[in-house]
């Protein structure tokens, strides 16, 4: 229940870091958002290791938590790796995966469809999560897919905030149904490809992530 209560903290604070309540540098007050939050400091400390995880906020010892928003190269660096271990994931499950793990990808998509029907990115993003790391651990590869939800963990903020730009859900539904396809069909390259294609932030989709990063930030 406490940990529920810390992600939820998480991505409350979130909010407040992209819609500009919180700027680059500003200092999270621990007693005030205790009280905000009506919690422990408990919850609240959790909730920002969380943060930490995904860059968002820096723990300085005896001083606090400060926000910190990364800057463009170092974003646009976190999603090159992350799109290459996604794409690694992909042709490994391809030989890997199991019938059971297909029928879960496909139940994964069918509740992203009815999130997208529903224009609920939040409920999108739980099962986008799941989709993702159902193939990370059908890629047989232990180690590969602890570092790739680790930063893929990282980057949830990033990824979450991309969902509400204007037909990115359905057109991310798309590329879901390409890769069970190409998984399907255990076709390495096509699942490698379509996932990369799927987390990379090129052109395009990345000046808009930066755009709404600097709106909130302003």
């Amino acid at each position: 229940m406490q940990q529920r209560r810390a992600d939820n903290i998480a991505e409350e604070l979130e909010e407040l870091i992209f819609n500009g309540t919180y700027s680059d540098g500003d200092r999270l007050d621990e007693v005030r958002l205790a009280d905000q939050f009506g919690v422990s400091r408990t919850p609240l400390r959790e909730a920002f290791q969380r943060l930490a995880l995904s860059g968002l906020v820096e723990l300085i010892p005896r001083r606090g938590a400060f926000v910190r928003q990364p800057g463009p190269v170092e974003l646009m660096e976190m999603f090159e790796v992350m799109a290459e271990l996604e794409a690694v994931c992909g042709r490994l499950a391809a030989m890997r995966i199991s019938d059971k793990a297909l029928d879960d990808l496909r139940d994964a998509n069918a509740k992203c469809q009815a999130a997208v029907d529903a224009q609920d990115t939040d409920a999108y993003y739980v099962e986008n999560e799941r989709f993702h790391r159902i193939i990370y651990r059908q890629s047989g590869n232990s180690f590969l897919e602890q570092e790739a939800a680790k930063l893929h963990k990282r980057l949830k903020p990033f990824r979450r905030q991309q969902l509400r730009f204007r037909g990115r859900m359905a057109q991310s539904m798309a590329e879901h149904e390409a890769v069970v396809d190409a998984l399907t069909r255990g076709a390495g390259d096509a699942a490698s490809a379509a996932l990369r294609a799927h987390v990379a932030v090129q052109g395009e989709k990345f000046h808009n992530l930066m755009a709404s990063l600097k709106s909130a930030a302003e």
